[in-house]
């Protein structure tokens, strides 16, 4: 007889798992807005991390989208998108999580080039717009998480390519979901470090309203290296990721 080890399932898989089948279901239509995190967290009786990384898991299953400052609101999926093979469970190992930032530094370095090569003035004052409000709320960790994510997406809108803007929704869905402690915990709420990205990012803008599209690319490469560093540092302490 085979017997196959199931894995213990955690919270948020369980909260994600509950509000896929009721979009399935058509419970939840298509274009319908979710209640708010603050409203799925005292419903759920759960924190706001966990609601958050239950969110991040649907994202990345394409089955809600999440509009900056409006919510979250169902996708529509038909069921051949259902059975497209997703991520969420594979980042287990130390390897894995390696492969996934390895996958987004080719990725985003690849968006930095082609932003600035495309770019418009209005992406220019999107990106200026986010400086500002990381620059003010620096150290602070859920927003500096939320403005750090928010200055990747628009530098990707800036490429004006949509399937860059999709992949890149689904590497940093899986980036939360895998990393989000470290993110939280190392990057932003240590001013230093939070400092060190602002800077970082300022060059990047820098670089894409100045259509050089090499020195954008460098400048997201050395950014991305130096949150990988800090990541595999955090992760080496806790003694790496799950085996």
């Amino acid at each position: 007889m085979e017997v196959t080890r199931i894995a213990p399932r955690k919270i948020y898989e369980q909260i994600a798992e509950q509000i896929k089948e009721q979009i399935v279901a058509g419970k939840l239509t298509p274009g319908q807005k979710l209640p708010s995190t603050r409203e799925l967290t005292e419903r759920y009786e759960v924190g706001r991390s966990t609601m958050r990384e239950a969110l991040s898991m649907l994202k990345a299953m394409g089955l809600i989208e999440i509009r900056q400052g409006e919510g979250c609101f169902v996708r529509s999926v038909d069921d051949a998108e259902m059975d497209v093979p997703r991520f969420e469970h594979l980042f287990t190992s130390m390897e894995a999580v390696v492969e996934l930032l390895e996958a987004r530094i080719s990725l985003e370095v690849a968006n930095a080039g082609l932003a600035a090569a495309k770019r418009t003035d209005e992406d220019v004052a999107a990106l200026e717009a986010v400086l500002s409000d990381m620059d003010s709320e620096r150290g602070t960790e859920t927003v500096g998480e939320k403005q750090d994510m928010r200055f990747h997406m628009t530098l990707a809108e800036a490429t004006h390519n949509s399937i860059m803007v999709k992949l890149l929704e689904t590497i940093s869905a899986q980036v939360e979901l895998t990393i989000r402690e470290t993110r939280r915990v190392r990057l932003y709420a240590d001013r230093e470090i939070a400092g060190k990205l602002w800077r970082e990012h300022k060059a990047i803008a820098d670089a894409v309203a100045a259509r050089d599209a090499e020195g954008a690319q460098a400048a997201m490469r050395k950014h991305l290296i130096h949150v990988e560093e800090e990541i595999m540092k955090h992760l080496k302490r806790k003694g790496g990721a799950k085996p």
